[in-house]
């Protein structure tokens, strides 16, 4: 079994794939809860610095060469503007969370959109567009952002409108409840209760198919539905475990139960139909994790709470929608 520290409890090491950074993160995303319209947990930085670097996290990180960045490309535009815009988080703890202290953004997906601006613009300069999970595929199809971060989970419905480079992560869906709450052991506990889950998720679907007479009630990020959890506006709580685990971790009052239920591929959300940004993000990918800064990212956020070795990460294009 994977020890997790603090106040989260173990789980198996066959799952241990299975959680996100995003396990214990991320998310969201994924299309979990993370990332949605209400105020971030923490303050946000001056428009146009949320998520900006000072230095440089990953100095071993590659860069593409000018072979690699045609003229007129999506990665062109990208290095010609100084800054990747990332549609992502300020409020998934060990993904995508805004520190208050520093106000830079750390855990898993901030790292890695990090690394992707330094591989297209020589240097780890990023502004996070704090999106929500209804939102993601018109800030992707308007030019908003140019990537998504986000525990975006990869889809055959979702590829219809946008693009996804990787899968780079697999998490899954998991139960969370009050301290001391009983009766609630495995998904299908939750049938003929009230159940909260993040507003445009997976999770509404996967609830309604092992309890399809639990009542759903939806918020737009991981710190509200939280927030309803701990004021009894639903029993229990649908979220990748990763997320799960890092509130439990952080929260006394939140409890996991039980292990995911679904599996779900995080994918790189791209604008639909940009076969060459994508072939371009997924080669960086395979080079971030050839290079073992893939696990390093891992150790840095979720590793941070999950005992053992980073796992391996799931094969590039190995999911419908991918």
């Amino acid at each position: 079994m994977i020890q997790l520290r603090g106040n989260a409890s173990a789980l198996s090491r066959t799952r241990r794939a299975a959680l996100t950074v995003m396990a214990v993160a991320s998310l969201a995303g994924a299309a979990a809860c993370s990332g949605g319209d209400g105020s971030p947990a923490v303050p946000p930085a001056p428009a146009g610095d949320a998520g900006a670097q000072a230095g440089d996290p990953y100095p071993s990180a590659p860069v593409a060469t000018a072979a690699d960045i045609p003229a007129g490309s999506t990665m062109d535009t990208i290095k010609k503007r100084g800054e990747l815009l990332v549609g992502g988080s300020l409020d998934a703890p060990l993904l995508s969370q805004q520190n208050p202290a520093t106000g830079q953004v750390e855990g898993f997906d901030a790292d890695l959109g990090k690394m992707l601006a330094k591989y297209i613009i020589g240097k780890p300069s990023v502004k996070i567009v704090n999106s929500a999970s209804e939102t993601r595929e018109a800030l992707l199809s308007n030019g908003t952002v140019d990537v998504v971060f986000q525990t975006y989970t990869i889809t055959p419905e979702r590829a219809r409108q946008v693009a996804f480079a990787g899968p780079y992560y697999t998490s899954g869906l998991a139960v969370a409840v009050k301290k001391g709450t009983t009766g609630i052991a495995k998904p299908e506990d939750l049938d003929g209760k009230t159940v909260i889950a993040g507003a445009n998720t997976p999770a509404i679907p996967a609830i309604k198919k092992v309890a399809p007479n639990a009542k759903i009630v939806t918020f737009g990020s991981d710190p509200e539905c939280i927030q309803a959890l701990k004021q009894d506006r639903g029993v229990a709580y649908v979220q990748d475990q990763s997320l799960l685990v890092a509130d439990g971790k952080s929260d006394p009052e939140v409890q996991v139960v039980g292990e995911p239920f679904t599996t779900d591929p995080y994918g790189i959300g791209l604008k639909h139909g940009d076969d060459q940004m994508k072939k371009f993000v997924n080669d960086w990918l395979k080079k971030i994790q050839d290079a073992g800064l893939w696990q390093e990212a891992w150790k840095k956020s979720i590793g941070t709470v999950v005992q053992g070795e980073p796992p391996a990460p799931p094969a590039i294009g190995s999911v419908p929608g991918s």
